[in-house]
């Protein structure tokens, strides 16, 4: 893991006094992507699933709430309804009981129960591995599609959620605000080998250390490569009170997290930490 900013770390890259140029910033970025790959060498997909069917679901419900939440709460759904055709064919009220935890459980349902349908009825109830295959089921985008291409059948995607477009615009990797746009600009600066992996170094950068309210500046081991040092806490020792998870000593995201994740489980649904 890179160490951490000495005091007097400079606010902003080397040149950042002048126009950085278009070479500049690729270079830092890609720079930024492997020293994020030694913090987070573990990075990885913090939604619990056993299959394209359970992520696809599980993705869906993450809209609007955390993964912890959602991983507390599939556990049940899954056991109810562990099929397309299962969940395609329940009572909508009890399912949406069922994820009631994850709010907005009205829509939710509406989407889950509905893109089952379409998988069982237009896919032979399989997920398919296609995008434009994808973001023809209710209530899955780009960004649904992406996590469920990258992490269940291993092609390339760039997931632009809250954390991977807070930080680009934070690194001065894109001005954009669309993540259409953002996508295909940052498409650009990396090879597509690199796309999966790259989102996930980015969310877990942004779920644990660059938070969008008050980023941890003080504790980041990338400080030195970011123009935009000095928006958070940038002394070490508060700094470091404001890390979140496995970095902070908290439990994660994931009930079942992957054998190499350093931090604890998360705790089940009612139970205490």
């Amino acid at each position: 893991m890179a160490g951490e900013p000495a005091a007097g770390t400079p606010a902003s890259p080397k040149g950042a006094a002048k126009p950085e140029s278009r070479l500049a910033m690729v270079r830092r970025a890609r720079k930024i992507n492997r020293e994020l790959a030694e913090v987070y060498p573990y990075a990885h997909p913090e939604l619990d699933f056993r299959n394209p069917f359970e992520l696809l679901v599980a993705t869906v419900l993450s809209a609007q709430t955390t993964d912890l939440r959602v991983n507390q709460t599939t556990p049940a759904l899954f056991a109810a309804y562990p099929t397309p055709e299962d969940l395609a064919a329940a009572v909508p009220e009890e399912v949406e009981e069922l994820i009631r935890p994850t709010g907005f459980f009205r829509a939710k349902t509406k989407s889950i129960m509905g893109l089952s349908a379409a998988l069982r009825d237009d896919f032979g109830g399989e997920v398919p591995g296609r995008l434009e295959d994808l973001v023809t089921l209710p209530g899955v985008g780009r960004k649904t599609a992406f996590v469920v291409l990258g992490n269940a059948f291993g092609v390339p995607g760039i997931t632009v959620d809250t954390h991977f477009m807070r930080l680009a615009r934070r690194w001065k990797w894109t001005a954009s605000d669309d993540p259409v746009k953002i996508e295909a600009e940052i498409a650009t600066i990396f090879p597509k080998s690199e796309w999966t992996m790259l989102s996930h170094r980015v969310i877990f950068h942004g779920r644990r250390i660059c938070h969008a309210r008050k980023p941890a500046c003080g504790a980041c081991p990338i400080a030195h490569l970011c123009p935009s040092y000095g928006e958070g806490e940038t002394d070490p020792e508060k700094a470091r009170k404001l890390l979140k998870y496995e970095k902070g000593g908290f439990p994660g995201q994931r009930l079942n997290p992957p054998p190499d994740y350093p931090g604890r489980p998360a705790p089940s649904l009612g139970a205490s930490t």
